[in-house]
């Protein structure tokens, strides 16, 4: 029997000035993780040299200048940036930020190439690269399949998503709408069948206003665009719950009568789920061919270069990568090889024979006797 390969997953390092490095030299400083996949850290070497000695850590890389070039049981280092990057950790710098960027676009065009398998991107700071709003936002650019992704922050007990993201306070009203709680949660529950595989989803979604508005007395968004929303959302076959008080919801742990929860916007369900899962927890984005998991921790740039950084939720951040890649595969073959019909008709197919024949126990072909 052929023996199965091993995913290639490609490891964008994040700010050079944050905790990328730190969590990806710890997850391969255990050799199971080289059993299990075959890792591609878009980078700098030296940088990732600096870092190992501050850190007091010697993992070994396997310097590589193409993708096709990695090798199975080495954690291969694709070398992005060859020149040195100036290092000044716990800050953000354009230095920093440029560096980030470039492992970003560099594994981009080679996914594009069919390099690797999954990505997974490390922590980045927003403040050190111009215009950039979140990995998600600038992966449907760079695609530019039009297709559009949906965050996703899960762990073993909480998946919850979010309908707007990255935006103001000030603005989540404004860009709530129903059509978009209807795009988020038709997103969701394909990402729940097909990349997590739970068979019938069960999805609750929550209130944008304290105690689900008080009948209009605190906002009316639940009774003229969410509850409609869901109203037309199970009207199309999905189980979709609420609008839930937010406070309540997470207070009494109701999360765990669903497969998921969409929230309205960041902190609603960022601070819960970071509460709960702030070291082991995974962001992912779903709704896109390109599977891209990442630490749900983020650049953590007050513990830079301490040695004290959980790297847990990088490595689950792989684990998730992989099962949606195996899960997606075993979803889609039957749809790829559809079964033939168990039965055909037992026919003479020239033309004139099969139009001139009798059918035998038909009144036809009694009448045509006659």
């Amino acid at each position: 029997m052929e023996q199965e390969r091993k995913p290639r997953v490609a490891i964008t390092h994040g700010d050079t000035n944050g905790v990328g490095y730190e969590v990806i030299l710890k997850t391969f400083s255990d050799p199971t993780m080289l059993e299990l996949c075959t890792p591609i850290v878009y980078g700098a070497p030296k940088v990732a040299a600096y870092h190992s000695k501050v850190l007091g850590m010697e993992t070994p890389l396997n310097i590589i200048k193409n993708a096709k070039d990695a090798q199975d049981g080495k954690l291969n280092m694709l070398a992005v940036i060859d020149d040195e990057v100036k290092i000044d950790l716990g800050t953000a710098t354009p230095e920093s930020g440029e560096a980030a960027k470039a492992a970003i676009d560099r594994a981009l065009d080679d996914y594009k190439a069919q390099a690797f398998d999954v990505l997974v991107t490390a922590p980045v700071s927003k403040n050190s690269i111009a215009g950039f709003n979140g990995h998600t936002d600038y992966i449907e650019k760079a695609l530019g399949d039009g297709k559009k992704g949906l965050t996703i922050l899960t762990n073993e007990d909480l998946r919850v998503a979010l309908v707007t993201n990255n935006v103001a306070i000030k603005d989540v009203a404004e860009a709530i709408t129903k059509q978009k709680i209807i795009d988020k949660a038709i997103i969701f529950h394909q990402a729940l069948r097909r990349d997590l595989r739970v068979s019938s989803p069960r999805i609750a979604v929550l209130a944008l206003n304290p105690r689900c508005g008080e009948d209009g007395i605190l906002g009316d968004e639940e009774q003229t665009i969410i509850t409609p929303a869901i109203k037309e959302l199970t009207e199309q076959g999905i189980q979709v719950f609420g609008p839930y008080a937010a406070d309540d919801f997470f207070g009494r742990s109701a999360y765990y009568r669903f497969d998921g929860v969409l929230a309205m916007y960041h902190d609603q369900g960022q601070t819960p789920f970071k509460a709960v899962a702030y070291e082991n927890g995974v962001r992912y984005t779903a709704g896109l061919q390109l599977i891209r998991t990442a630490p749900a921790h983020g650049v953590n740039f007050a513990a830079a270069g301490k040695n004290s950084t959980d790297e847990q939720s990088l490595r689950n951040a792989i684990y998730v990568a992989i099962d949606v890649w195996r899960n997606r595969q075993n979803f889609d073959e039957p749809f790829d090889n559809p079964l033939p019909k168990l039965y055909h008709e037992k026919r003479d197919e020239s033309e004139k024979v099969r139009f001139r024949a009798p059918i035998e126990g038909g009144t036809r072909g009694k009448e045509s006797h006659k």
